[in-house]
């Protein structure tokens, strides 16, 4: 047991998936795990461990933002062994991303300090696990989606009222979300293995948006992805 996880010694498998809503946690346990145990709702941030085409898995909401998802991931890492973490989130995308595109996040970028204070001033580049993105990629491929692989951008401000969106679109990023950077960072520090893979929930210019309840159920074939990539 971790002090933001109730979970026993043995109790979460080595592959994690990271949503941030925990509600979507027990969407997953419950649609796509089979015998679906949950071993921790410590401030109702549920976990869950299955099985999915054989395989151990479990899943483990993190909430919003880099503190918190860093929160998550390390006890994940340090306290339960975790081997490989891979987040299936929302984002605002960025041309060329429509809404409800799969984003298969390569690299993460960041206004947040957290990665400075961790390397003591260091502009680290946070990266996914190359194994995880191919087979990633591959399936999405076999789904026949609209999807996409490049940078996003890890922001600390969800109601972001300065220039930063402008830069990010002259850099070619394709989609603004608050955790990915903090989960690649600590993926590199302990040498394990991460990805992100992420929804289009919302356009960054304000023309398109989906429900809550869809944020929560309706993202299916990013789970699908993250699932096979597991394997």
């Amino acid at each position: 047991m971790s002090t933001h996880i109730a979970a026993k010694p043995g109790e979460i498998a080595e592959v994690v998936l990271l949503p941030g809503d925990p509600l979507r946690a027990k969407w997953i346990a419950e649609n796509l795990l089979e015998d679906a145990v949950q071993y921790s709702s410590v401030r109702n941030m549920f976990g869950f461990t299955g099985s999915y085409q054989g395989k151990r898995i479990s899943v483990q909401g993190t909430g919003m933002g880099a503190p918190s998802i860093g929160i998550y991931g390390y006890e994940l890492f340090n306290d339960y062994g975790v081997q490989t973490a891979i987040r299936v989130g929302t984002s605002g995308g960025l041309a060329p991303t429509k809404l409800r595109d799969v984003v298969i996040a390569m690299a993460a970028s960041t206004d947040s300090a957290i990665n400075r204070r961790a390397t003591n001033g260091l502009d680290f580049s946070p990266i996914a696990d190359y194994a995880l993105l191919e087979k990633a990629v591959a399936k999405a491929r076999s789904m026949g989606i609209d999807f996409h692989v490049g940078g996003v951008a890890s922001g600390d401000l969800f109601y972001d009222e300065t220039d930063s969106l402008e830069h990010w679109k002259k850099l070619g990023i394709l989609a603004l979300e608050m955790e990915t950077s903090q989960l690649y960072t600590l993926a590199a520090r302990f040498g394990r293995k991460a990805l992100s893979i992420l929804t289009v929930s919302d356009l960054m210019d304000g023309s398109a948006s989906t429900s809550s309840e869809e944020r929560e159920t309706g993202f299916r074939a990013m789970v699908e992805i993250a699932l096979a990539a597991a394997h």
